[in-house]
């Protein structure tokens, strides 16, 4: 592993521990904000595995099209390219007040303890990818 990907990774690391302890404190919009995050550098490890010399993974945060510039969209299950849907909008969308008070109105302690779980699920997976 190249220390561009480890660097990644490790911040992906921080950040599932980061919206663990957001669930804790009832924070749930930035359990949200944080699962997306994980994702978001996971997908970016698999692409700076590949890039060349002094190239860093493209400055972006749609999920979906990371994943696919990492080659991994199409290996998901159909399960795992559902909840990289539902994970998409969280990132984006929480930075701003207008879509803020809506998200936070729908995530409960339920709903984040089932996106911490299938955030390590994924990020396990993208992982074994590499």
């Amino acid at each position: 592993m190249n220390d561009k990907t480890a660097y990644w990774l490790g911040l992906s690391d921080y950040d599932i521990e980061t919206a663990k302890a957001m669930q804790k404190t009832g924070r749930y919009l930035y359990v949200g904000f944080m699962c997306h995050q994980v994702i978001e550098k996971a997908l970016k490890a698999v692409i700076a595995k590949s890039c060349a010399e002094g190239e860093i993974p493209p400055k972006i945060h749609h999920l979906l099209k990371l994943a696919d510039r990492a080659g991994l969209f199409e290996k998901m299950s159909q399960e795992q390219q559902a909840f990289i849907k539902e994970l998409n909008p969280l990132n984006i969308e929480a930075r701003y007040p207008e879509y803020k008070e809506k998200i936070a109105a729908e995530l409960s302690a339920e709903i984040c303890d089932t996106l911490i779980a299938g955030t390590e699920e994924l990020l396990c997976w993208i992982k074994a990818q590499l």
